[in-house]
C-alpha cells in the first residue's frame, strides 16, 4: 500500500535516497541560519531586544544542520550537491520571499518594516516546517537512527512558530496589522507553489534513485498536485491566522545542544 509512512522508509533505507534527503536538508537549514544570523546584526536600533530571539532562531537551524550532516557521517555517507530545483530556501527568495540575500549581505541596518517582513515570511515557512517534523515524529519518533533528531527539531520547529505568532501579534498591535496580512497573504500563495514544485522535484529525484515504476511516480506527483489544489483554495489560511500561543517567550533562551549520533 502507498502511503506517506512507506515512501519515507524507502527514501531512509536507501543509502543514495537518504543522502539526498539529508543533503537537501541540512542545505535549508544552514541557509536558514546564516539568513537569522545577518538580521539578528542589522536589527534596527528600536528593536534590538528582538535580537537574541533572532540569533537563537538562526543557532536552532545551524543546529538542524549540524544534525543532519551528523546523520550522513553516522552511516558513513558524504553530502551531495543540492540540485536547484530542489533548494527550498534559495526559490523562496527568488520569487521575493522573505528578505533578499543583497540586503542581508549589506551593513545597512534593517526597518521595522523590513523586520514585520522577516517575521511574516517566518511564520509561513515555519507552519511548514512544523507540519513536516510533526508528520516525521508521528512514523519516526522511536526510530533507532533518525529518532532523536526527529523528537529533538520537531520540538525547535514548534517554538519558531510559537515565537513568531507572539512577536507578529506584538507588531499587530503597534499598528502594523494591515502590513502583516498583507505579507502574510503574499507569503503564503508564493510559498505553497515553491512547495508543489520542490516536492514534485524531490520525488523525481527519489523516483530515478530508487527505481520507481511510473504508475507510482504518477501516483505521487497526482497526491501533491492535490495538496497544492487544496492549499490554493483553502489550505493556506492556516499560515495567515495569529493566535497568541501558549508557550510564551519560546526562544528567550539559549539553543538547546545538538545530540551526539557517532
Amino acid at each position: 500500500m502507498l502511503s506517506a509512512k512507506s515512501v519515507f522508509e524507502e527514501i531512509l533505507a536507501n543509502d543514495e535516497s537518504f543522502r539526498l534527503f539529508c543533503s537537501i536538508a541540512a542545505s535549508g537549514e544552514a541557509q536558514g541560519g546564516w539568513e537569522n544570523a545577518r538580521i539578528a546584526a542589522l536589527v534596527p536600533a528600536g528593536e534590538r531586544a528582538l535580537a537574541p530571539k533572532i540569533t537563537r532562531h538562526g543557532a536552532d537551524e545551524d543546529k538542524h544542520g549540524r544534525i543532519f550532516n551528523a546523520l550522513l557521517k553516522k552511516r558513513g555517507l558524504a553530502p551531495v550537491e543540492v540540485p536547484h530545483e530542489t533548494d527550498y530556501t534559495m526559490l523562496l527568495e527568488k520569487h521575493g520571499i522573505g528578505l533578499a540575500h543583497e540586503q542581508l549581505k549589506a551593513d545597512k541596518p534593517l526597518a521595522v518594516r523590513d523586520v514585520v517582513t522577516y517575521l511574516a515570511h517566518s511564520r509561513v515557512t515555519e507552519q511548514r516546517a512544523s507540519e513536516q517534523m510533526r508528520l516525521l515524529l508521528r512514523y519516526f519518533a522511536d526510530h533507532p537512527d533518525i529518532g532523536r533528531a526527529v523528537r529533538m527539531i520537531s520540538a525547535d520547529e514548534d517554538n519558531h512558530l510559537a515565537y513568531c505568532h507572539e512577536e507578529l501579534l506584538r507588531f499587530a498591535r503597534a499598528g502594523h496589522g494591515r502590513a502583516i496580512q498583507r505579507v502574510l497573504r503574499e507569503c503564503a500563495l508564493a510559498e505553497i507553489r515553491v512547495y508543489r514544485d520542490v516536492s514534485l522535484a524531490v520525488m523525481d529525484h527519489m523516483g530515478r534513485i530508487l527505481g520507481w515504476p511510473p504508475v507510482k511516480r504518477q501516483v505521487l506527483a497526482t497526491g501533491i498536485h492535490g495538496v497544492y489544489a487544496y492549499e490554493r483554495c483553502v489550505g493556506w489560511r492556516r499560515m495567515v491566522s495569529l493566535t497568541m500561543p501558549e508557550r510564551r517567550d519560546a526562544l528567550g533562551g539559549p539553543a538547546a545542544p545538538a545530540p551526539g549520533f557517532a
